[in-house]
């Protein structure tokens, strides 16, 4: 009879522990989300949830956040992160740069609020928008935190900034949980584009993101390679003249390595500066004056251009017309699909500045983002 007791004890102990750890995450990580080009964030498989972590681009080594995702609430899961129940039903987004993401995945439908929507180019959320299916939360900088709390979505996905943001902390403390999402601050096309993984973990599809992105990385390549073995490779300016201040991109920016993939001859391409490099108009004659072809430049014609500034007439794309903007995909709100669907589709960017400085390489290419500009 003891002897029975004691079997009967361990059955009931290990029974209890069983329901226990079914509702309780376990500490080990079994599997881990591969990841080829993004730096920004790392995902991690255990029983019973998902780990997601965001790294500050700002300070090396450190975390921004951390997320739990589980699909049954009642999972335990480590306090030192927030709990998101999984797949997301609604969400905010405050950045037209998430959109294609949800569009490629097949889940804008669970867009229930945006910012900005005159800067949205998407037609889909343009038309639920409209249909009042979509609510307005205001400027990105200025987000309306009681219709958010009104909306009571499951979560906002918004860009993480260097500083502290009042908004993301109410919304946080009213329980909805706020994701960040940093692919603005990758330092490369394919890098950014593949923060579909990211977007994807929230909604259980890892494996569609990754074929997404897999397509969009072998055509990127492939594209790529074909100009890698140019012979002869244009000489390139890129930005404007803003206020008597040019931005240019440096070489480790996402588009000077767009040039380089281009076969491009470009003045920074070996500057290491993060981000953009701010040049007086002095600076750009002498660098520049004599390229052959002139990318991003944000003006609708050659004399729009002239006219703000006559300085530009100096350069030799002017007289060549050989000038472009990336304001193809402009609505008459300004609102321009550049900023928005490229994100998810650099494949198509590069094909684009490719077709523009080797023409041979894609013959009869139609361009998607840039244009031409003419008098």
């Amino acid at each position: 009879m003891k002897n029975l007791a004691v079997v009967i004890l361990a059955v009931l102990l290990f029974t209890s522990c069983e329901h226990k750890l079914s509702k309780t995450a376990q500490t080990h990580s079994s599997d881990t989300l591969k990841l080829t080009y993004a730096q920004g964030f790392a995902v991690k498989y255990f029983s019973g949830y998902k780990e997601v972590i965001v790294y500050s681009p700002w300070v090396k080594g450190t975390e921004y956040a951390r997320y739990y995702l589980v699909n049954d609430i009642k999972i335990k899961t480590p306090a030192n992160g927030t709990k998101v129940q999984i797949p997301l039903k609604t969400l905010a987004a405050t950045s037209v740069t998430h959109f294609e993401f949800l569009s490629l995945l097949g889940e804008l439908k669970t867009l229930t609020a945006v910012c900005s929507p005159e800067i949205i180019y998407n037609a889909e959320i343009n038309k639920r928008i409209g249909e009042g299916k979509i609510a307005d939360l205001g400027n990105a900088f200025n987000i309306n935190v009681e219709k958010t709390l009104q909306l009571k979505p499951n979560a906002v996905m918004m860009s993480g900034y260097n500083q502290n943001d009042s908004y993301a902390v109410r919304v946080s403390q009213a329980g909805i949980p706020v994701i960040f999402n940093n692919e603005w601050m990758e330092t490369s096309l394919l890098a950014r584009a593949e923060w579909i993984k990211f977007v994807a973990v929230f909604y259980d599809k890892e494996k569609q993101a990754d074929s997404i992105f897999s397509a969009v990385d072998k055509r990127y390549n492939e594209i790529k390679t074909k100009a890698a073995i140019v012979k002869i490779k244009p000489t390139i300016m890129a930005g404007s003249n803003f206020r008597g201040t040019w931005y240019m991109p440096s070489g480790r920016n996402y588009m000077g390595k767009l040039f380089a993939d281009a076969g491009a001859n470009y003045f920074y391409a070996n500057d290491t500066t993060a981000g953009s490099l701010p040049l007086n108009v002095e600076t750009v004659l002498k660098n520049f004056s004599q390229t052959d072809v002139w990318l991003n430049c944000n003006f609708k014609s050659i004399n729009d251009l002239v006219k703000a500034d006559a300085k530009h007439s100096y350069f030799r794309p002017v007289k060549l017309k050989q000038v472009y903007n990336f304001n193809k995909r402009l609505l008459p709100s300004t609102a321009n699909d550049f900023w928005e669907s490229a994100v998810a589709r650099p494949d198509l960017l590069l094909s684009d500045v490719i077709a523009i400085l080797h023409p041979g390489i894609l013959p009869g290419y139609q361009l998607v983002y840039a244009e031409k500009l003419n008098y």
